[in-house]
C-alpha cells in the first residue's frame, strides 16, 4: 500500500474461501514485525467492511477477528508452504517454533483475550523467548548467541558505505 502496489487482496481471497498468510517483503518502507502486518490486516480489513456499510451496502462479509488473523501469520503460512502437516501450530508430533510473549507490563495487563492482546497491541519488544528447532534463539528479551553491538555496527558501516558511494546526503530529519 505504501509504495501504490495495490490494495492487499485480504477481502478477495476471503470472499473465494482462501485463507490467506501473512509477509511482507520491503523492509525499507516500513516495520517487518508480524505484530504490525497482523494489526494492519484486521484494521484494513474492517475499515473497508465498514466504509461499504456506510455506503449502504447489504450482505457484507464477516468481519476479520484477532483469532482470524494470528491464524493467518501461523497456520495459513504453513499451509501455503505445504508445511502445515509438520509446523505452524503447536500440535504433538509437529516441529514447532515457540514464541513467549510477555503480558506483564502496565501496557499489556490485565490481557482480556490472547488473540486480541497480541494481535491488537503487541510489538516486537513483547517477545521474551524464541525457541526454533529446540534451539533458544532469544532469552529473556535478548538474542542468544549474537554479538548484537557488532552487528549493529556492521550494519551502520554498510549504510554509511552505501551512502557515501551513492553521494546521497544523509538527513535524519527528513
Amino acid at each position: 500500500m505504501t509504495m501504490w502496489h495495490g490494495m492487499p487482496g485480504i477481502q478477495d481471497a476471503l470472499d473465494h474461501g482462501i485463507r490467506p498468510s501473512l509477509s511482507s517483503d520491503v523492509d525499507a518502507t516500513m516495520a517487518q514485525d508480524p505484530f504490525s502486518i497482523m494489526r494492519t490486516t484486521l484494521t484494513l480489513q474492517r475499515a473497508l467492511v465498514f466504509q461499504r456499510e456506510r455506503k449502504g451496502e447489504k450482505n457484507l462479509p464477516p468481519l476479520l477477528t484477532a483469532r482470524d488473523v494470528l491464524e493467518f501469520a501461523t497456520i495459513e503460512g504453513a499451509r501455503c508452504a505445504n508445511l502445515d502437516k509438520k509446523t505452524g501450530s503447536l500440535t504433538p508430533g509437529k516441529q514447532a517454533d515457540v514464541l513467549m510473549l510477555r503480558t506483564d507490563t502496565l501496557s499489556k495487563w490485565p490481557v482480556n483475550t490472547t488473540p486480541g492482546t497480541v494481535v491488537n497491541v503487541m510489538n516486537p519488544s513483547h517477545v521474551d523467548t524464541v525457541i526454533i528447532d529446540g534451539k533458544i534463539k532469544k532469552w529473556r528479551g535478548r538474542m542468544a548467541g549474537v554479538d548484537t553491538q557488532h552487528v549493529l555496527r556492521l550494519a551502520q558501516e554498510s549504510r554509511d558505505g552505501v551512502m557515501q558511494r551513492s553521494g546521497f546526503k544523509r538527513d535524519f530529519m527528513e
